[in-house]
């Protein structure tokens, strides 16, 4: 997790990287979820979850939401469909993803490379920004 993290530039070179990468297990250390303070303290220092559950991702999706932040998902199976439903943009694995985790989600990586979500990303501004243009155009 902690080399796609550099790879895709959500761990920049100077973090520290046993603060913005953790290990799902911290989320509930004795088999129950943190507190909402406690895990909305955590979910806003953190930057990437290591072995997240299904559940796990469910929980760290509100939490975020609860803290104001647009959050995105990223899932394959079927398990993962509640949190890419309640995230504000689920991305489901096109090659190796079921039909469920595509179905609930609102973009589909065709090739399951990470890497696509930033050129994906970079594609919508520039439309969006067209679609600005063509506005104020008509206007």
């Amino acid at each position: 997790a902690i080399a796609i993290a550099h790879n895709v530039n959500i761990l920049q070179p100077g973090d520290e990287e046993s603060i913005s990468a953790v290990d799902c297990a911290r989320l509930r250390p004795d088999g129950n979820y943190l507190s909402r303070d406690a895990m909305d303290h955590l979910t806003a220092t953190v930057r990437v979850f290591a072995r997240a559950k299904p559940e796990d991702k469910l929980e760290i999706v509100k939490s975020l939401q609860r803290q104001g932040a647009v959050t995105a998902m990223t899932g394959d199976g079927v398990n993962d469909a509640p949190a890419l439903n309640q995230a504000n943009i689920g991305v489901a694995m096109g090659i190796q993803g079921t039909e469920v985790a595509k179905g609930a989600s609102d973009m589909i990586l065709t090739d399951d490379n990470f890497c696509s979500i930033v050129s994906a990303v970079e594609k919508g501004r520039c439309i969006y920004a067209g679609i600005q243009k063509f506005v104020a155009f008509i206007m």
